[in-house]
């Protein structure tokens, strides 16, 4: 059987990059039988590229070795198909594995790779990027960016200084929110979280409910607020126990569109885009084959 493992080399750490993931790749890989052609990325959409042409020369599984923009990319490729996709977790939040259950270590991950079994997940969509993780937009589009830029630190402390960073001087936007099965939803919002999985890694759960095979999505709304208002809910962010309340909205749906005043800036999976609006959001139910535990 042949698989194409896709690494990152700015992910993870120094220990498993380049050649010396590659060879851990080929030994776990080749105990189980699977002969493994190893590509380490060279730019943005590398992943994607590669993961094309494999899926097309009838590849048997893809291992993305790398963070959410990682695997968002080699997931983008492999999605509607019957090729799964397995998870060595390398970023600095690693969201998706860690809501799939896979371990952290790169050994370990590479076995699961190799016997673990299969699932299919659901997949979302912001107007024509697809997201497997969390997709956001306002001051979550705004740490995003901050996040994508060369040299940032990365991984929760990265997260929490461009967080502070952000955070002072972002000024709320008016959205109005048409969802499915859901009166018009018009709020001044600091934040808006559409969720496919619950949480953007790191044990941050932005959406508890969230499930990667319900066919929905958690579309998490943060009113204008006080900052000492968001500071109080840290603890129930890394608890899991976010709910619905005053400032807080909360609501699964299958279809939405977001209008704003202007252009609206977003992100995939940790990777920034934009559009002129309104956004569309959706759910595509089932898309990807996953290797689980």
């Amino acid at each position: 059987m042949r698989a194409l493992v896709v690494i990152n080399p700015v992910s993870g750490p120094a220990r498993y990059r380049r050649r010396d993931a590659g060879d851990l790749s080929r030994a776990v890989l080749g105990r189980y039988g699977l002969d493994a052609d190893i590509v380490v990325t060279t730019a943005r959409g590398h992943a994607r590229l590669i993961t094309e042409e494999a899926r097309s020369s009838g590849v048997d599984l893809v291992v993305a070795w790398g963070g959410d923009g990682t695997i968002n990319e080699v997931a983008g490729a492999l999605a509607f198909s019957d090729v799964p996709m397995a998870i060595v977790p390398a970023g600095s939040g690693n969201g998706l594995a860690r809501d799939l259950g896979l371990p952290l270590d790169a050994a370990r991950a590479l076995e699961v790779a190799a016997t673990g079994g299969r699932r299919r997940i659901d997949a979302g969509r912001l107007d024509e990027s697809l997201f497997f993780n969390v997709a956001g937009l306002g001051l979550d589009a705004e740490i995003a960016q901050r996040l994508a830029s060369p040299g940032v630190r990365r991984g929760l402390p990265g997260y929490v200084q461009a967080t502070f960073a952000a955070l002072p001087g972002y000024r709320a936007r008016a959205y109005a929110i048409d969802a499915d099965g859901h009166a018009r939803l018009e709020r001044r919002a600091v934040f808006i979280a559409v969720a496919n999985s619950r949480q953007y890694g790191n044990g941050a759960q932005i959406a508890p409910a969230a499930r990667l095979d319900d066919g929905k999505l958690d579309l998490v709304v943060v009113d204008e607020q006080p900052t000492w208002r968001m500071l109080a809910q840290l603890p129930a962010f890394f608890r899991g126990t976010l709910a619905p309340g005053p400032g807080l909205h909360m609501a699964q749906v299958t279809g939405a569109l977001i209008h704003a005043d202007g252009p609206i800036e977003f992100h995939v999976d940790g990777e920034p885009g934009s559009t002129a609006g309104p956004l569309r959001v959706g759910t595509r139910p089932a898309a990807l084959r996953v290797v689980v535990p």
